[in-house]
């Protein structure tokens, strides 16, 4: 996950990309999708920490990388892939929550991007 590994290790979009282009799983992906997103969310993570802090229940500073960079990718993609229902945005955000985060970090990220849908204009879940 680009926006994990972005918080930990501090690379570039460039690097991110780098990175991720030679894993063999990248040849399934869409690869002008990912782009886009982790461009959005790279950019504007500070703006979206923000809507994170807005609509969560805790401190933003408190929030592990995992649900995170899941919020990240949520919101870069309710904020910027119009083309993508909000409730496909959602679902695949709980999912990767689920597989990824810790226990129970699903809840927080649905509450959080459920929240955060209402307020953007046009999307609702």
């Amino acid at each position: 996950m680009a926006l994990y590994q972005w918080q930990l290790a501090g690379h570039s979009e460039a690097e991110l990309r780098e990175q991720f282009a030679a894993m063999p799983e990248y040849s399934s992906v869409d690869r002008d999708y990912f782009g886009d997103v982790l461009s959005l969310a790279l950019r504007d993570a500070e703006t979206l920490d923000r809507e994170i802090a807005r609509h969560a229940d805790r401190n933003i500073d408190s929030t592990d990388a995992v649900s995170r960079a899941v919020l990240l990718l949520g919101l870069a993609e309710l904020h910027g892939r119009r083309d993508v229902p909000t409730r496909v945005i959602i679902n695949e955000s709980v999912e990767l929550a689920k597989q990824y985060g810790p226990v129970d970090c699903y809840r927080f990220v649905n509450a959080v991007l459920d929240r955060a849908a209402k307020q953007v204009d046009g999307r609702s879940a």
